[in-house]
C-alpha cells in the first residue's frame, strides 16, 4: 500500500488573475484530489503577500469542506501567535460541528508575515518561547470536553476534539509534538535543512497520548509532474521564480514559466533557490516516483503532502493525476478538461 498522498495549497494568485479565482481553482483542485484518493487538503495562513489568497484559512478551510464530501480539510496551518486560542477553538469548533469527522488544525508558531503585519494582528502582544506550548495546551482543553467549573468554553467547540497537529521547519516542534503525542509535519517544501534531525527527533522521544498511540510523520514536499522530465522541469520555474523573488525580497504573484530560468541567475542566486527547494521532485511520472520512492527510504514518511503551483490550471491538475497514477502504479488516466 502507498504511503498516502495528501495536498497542501497556498492559494497562489496568478498573474493576470484575481484571489477569487485562486479560490475558485483551490475548490477545484481539492474536488480533484479527493477524487484521485487524496487523505487531506489543507490550506496555509500568510498575512500581506500580495501573491497568496490564504489569509482568512478557516473561511477557506469552510469553503473547500463544503465544496468536497469526503477528503478531510485543515490548516497547514494556522499561526497560532497570531490568534487568540479561543477563537481558534470556536472558529474550528464550528467548522468541525459543520463538517464532523472532516476538519484538521495544524498549528504553527511562526507568524507567517512581516514584522508590521504580525503588529496590526495581534498588536502589542510580545510573544516568548513558552506561549506555543501554553496556547496548544490551552486549544486542546477547549476542545475536548467541558469540564465542571471551567469558566471559559468555546461554543461551539467542546467535545469536538479536532485533530491537532503541530507544523515546522525546525526542531522546536519536533520536540513538542513528541513531548505531547501529536502527529507532526515538517516543512520541507520550503525549508529541508533540518528534516531528518527533526524526525528523528520527533520518532525518538515521541510519548504516546490519549490522541495519538504511535508517531506519525508527514513530509511536506513540492511536487510538478509532466510527461517529460523537459516539461515537467518547465513548468517548475513558476515556482522558482517565486522562490527567487522571496530570497531577494520581491515577493508578487504566481508568474508563467520561462525557459532557462534557472541558468539565468548568480551561482549564488541558483544555490539559494535550490537550497529552499532541496525536496522538490520534479519530472516525468516515473522520475517523479522513484523521486519520491527515494525521500521515502530516507525518511519512513507517514504521509506526503504536496505542494504543486503550476502556473497553468489544467496542468496542476494533470501533475496531479500523473503522481496518483506514478505513486500507485495504476494504468494511464484521464485529464480532466
Amino acid at each position: 500500500m502507498p504511503t498516502p498522498l495528501s495536498m497542501l495549497d497556498l492559494v497562489a494568485v496568478r498573474q493576470g488573475h484575481s484571489p477569487a479565482e485562486a479560490i475558485a481553482l483551490a475548490v477545484r483542485t481539492a474536488q480533484h484530489a479527493e477524487s484521485l484518493g487524496f487523505t487531506r487538503y489543507w490550506l496555509a495562513e500568510h498575512h500581506n503577500m500580495p501573491g497568496l489568497a490564504c489569509s482568512a484559512t478557516a473561511v477557506l478551510v469552510g469553503h473547500i469542506a463544503a465544496a468536497t464530501q469526503r477528503i478531510r480539510v485543515g490548516s497547514g496551518g494556522v499561526m497560532l501567535p497570531n490568534h487568540a486560542p479561543l477563537t481558534v477553538a470556536e472558529a474550528f469548533g464550528t467548522l468541525a460541528e459543520l463538517y464532523p469527522g472532516r476538519i484538521d488544525l495544524g498549528l504553527g508558531r511562526a507568524p507567517g508575515t512581516d514584522p508590521h503585519t504580525m503588529r496590526a494582528l495581534r498588536r502589542d502582544r510580545v510573544e516568548t518561547e513558552d506561549d506555543f506550548p501554553r496556547d496548544v495546551a490551552e486549544l486542546q482543553r477547549l476542545l475536548g470536553p467541558a469540564q465542571a467549573g471551567q469558566r471559559v468554553v468555546a461554543y461551539p467547540g467542546a467535545g469536538t476534539n479536532v485533530p491537532i497537529w503541530l507544523l515546522g521547519s525546525s526542531l522546536f516542534s519536533a520536540q513538542l509534538a513528541a513531548h505531547m503525542g501529536l502527529p507532526f509535519a515538517f516543512a520541507s517544501h520550503f525549508a529541508p535543512r533540518y528534516l531528518h534531525q527533526a524526525l528523528d527527533i520527533y520518532r525518538s522521544t515521541f510519548r504516546p497520548s490519549a490522541s495519538l498511540t504511535k508517531p506519525h510523520a508527514t513530509v511536506a514536499v513540492p511536487v510538478v509532474v509532466a510527461p517529460t522530465d523537459a516539461e515537467a522541469e518547465f513548468l517548475a520555474s513558476s515556482v522558482q521564480q517565486r522562490i527567487f523573488g522571496i530570497v531577494t525580497g520581491r515577493r508578487g504573484q504566481l508568474v508563467p514559466p520561462v525557459d532557462g530560468f534557472m541558468d539565468s541567475l548568480h551561482p549564488q542566486e541558483r544555490a539559494a533557490v535550490n537550497d529552499f527547494l532541496g525536496c522538490a521532485v520534479v519530472g516525468s511520472p516515473d522520475t517523479v516516483r522513484a523521486g519520491l520512492q527515494a525521500l521515502h527510504d530516507s525518511t519512513q514518511a507517514d504521509e506526503f503532502i504536496v505542494v504543486s503551483d503550476i502556473f497553468d490550471p489544467d496542468l496542476r491538475l494533470q501533475s496531479l493525476s500523473l503522481l496518483a497514477q506514478a505513486w500507485a502504479r495504476q494504468p494511464q488516466l484521464c485529464f480532466p478538461a
